[in-house]
């Protein structure tokens, strides 16, 4: 599969509009900022598990 180019991404822009409505999108969008910025916090606070254990000894 190739690259997506700019009509392909208005394409799937217009899909999306269509399907979702003009309302609904704003309210996706902070939806999805807020669950990736979770992630990123979440992967932030996690260490790998030798860390863990050097800083316990």
């Amino acid at each position: 599969m190739g690259r997506l180019g700019v009509t392909e991404i208005l394409i799937i822009l217009a899909v999306v509009l269509l399907l979702f409505g003009g309302k609904k999108i704003p309210e996706l969008m902070k939806g999805l900022g807020s669950g990736i910025k979770e992630f990123k916090n979440a992967a932030k606070d996690e260490q790998p598990a030798d860390k863990k254990t050097e800083e316990t000894k």
